[in-house]
Order: C-alpha cells, then sequence, then structure tokens
C-alpha cells in the first residue's frame, strides 16, 4: 500500500501581500539600512573611529585581485613527470565521471614499458564545464588540477574556450601567471 500523501494548502495573500508595495517600500528601507550603515563606518575608519566594526568593502578589479583560497577551483592544468611527458595514463575516469560531459580524450600506446596508455589528445571545453571539481577526484594518478589561481576564464569565440593538451600543461602560456608554489 503506498505511502499516504500529505496536501499542504498555501495560505491566502491579505491584501497588504497582493498589492506588493509595502514588500517593495521594507526591500528599499533594508538596501538603504545597508548603504547608510556602511557609508558612516567608512566615514568613521577614515577618522579613526571604531576600527573593530567591520564594513563592506569593495574589491576594485582588476587594479586589486582577491586571493582566492588555495583549496579553490580555479582553471585546469594537467600535470608533468619528471621528463615533461604528462602524468596522465588516459584511463578515461574523468571523461567518465564529467557531468557536463566537457572532457575529450584519445589514448594511443605509450612508448615506455611501465606505462600502458597516454593521451594522444587531451580537451576540456571549459564553456561547458561546470567545474565541480569530479575530474581531479576521480583521477588516480593526480595528472589533473584546478589549482592555478587562474580566474580570467573568458573568450570571444567558442574555440577559444577549447583547451588542448598543450594549454592544459602549460597554462602560464596564456599570458596567466600562475602561483610558483603551485607548480609541479
Amino acid at each position: 500500500m503506498p505511502p499516504k500523501t500529505k496536501i499542504i494548502k498555501q495560505r491566502e495573500l491579505n491584501f497588504w501581500e497582493k498589492i506588493y508595495i509595502p514588500e517593495i517600500i521594507r526591500g528599499v528601507m533594508i538596501t538603504s539600512g545597508h548603504f547608510f550603515k556602511n557609508l558612516t563606518l567608512h566615514a568613521l575608519h577614515k577618522i579613526g573611529l571604531l576600527r573593530h566594526i567591520a564594513a563592506a568593502v569593495t574589491i576594485l578589479y582588476p587594479e586589486i585581485k582577491r586571493r582566492y583560497p588555495e583549496r579553490y577551483r580555479t582553471r585546469h592544468r594537467l600535470t608533468k613527470r619528471d621528463d615533461g611527458t604528462p602524468r596522465c595514463v588516459a584511463c578515461m575516469m574523468c571523461e567518465t565521471v564529467c557531468p557536463a560531459k566537457c572532457i575529450y580524450i584519445v589514448a594511443e600506446e605509450n612508448p615506455d614499458p611501465n606505462i600502458e596508455k597516454q593521451p594522444k589528445s587531451f580537451d576540456i571545453d571549459l564553456g561547458k564545464c561546470i567545474y565541480c571539481g569530479f575530474c581531479v577526484e576521480a583521477c588516480p594518478e593526480d595528472a589533473i588540477r584546478m589549482d592555478t589561481q587562474i580566474m580570467n576564464i573568458a573568450g570571444y569565440t567558442r574555440e577559444s574556450m577549447y583547451y588542448t593538451k598543450d594549454r592544459l600543461l602549460n597554462p602560464e602560456r596564456d599570458g596567466d601567471v600562475v602561483l610558483a608554489k603551485n607548480k609541479i
């Protein structure tokens, strides 16, 4: 026997809720309250008062860059072995687990007898990517990472959002700066 379904009736709106005017006024009052609170606090901070109370701060991008946590998911990169070859063994785990289906790998034989396969091509379409990080978690070789701290991922064409193996192995070639501590 299926469980009983509980039907919840939505309550009837009163007159003031139907005309929306009080809710609009309430929203304007909340926004104005935040504005004047921050304006007052910033003015008092300038003269050295109430510095222990924090006020909202606007970051003036691109002159001032925001620092992101180290674990923040930013643009992808492929890691390299000591000999400079990609660490990827073309196991297709990242391609399989990707919910956006934006990773495309073509495998080939590796000349090293200790490694079975290597990627002939490893492409990511960042226009489709949802930055979930599943590809990083699924990789058994720690070959793909999202720790470049590169946030300016934009392009004028769809082709510019398509990252090939060469671009993923060398993220600093795109004119972006990779933090030295993240280079492995």
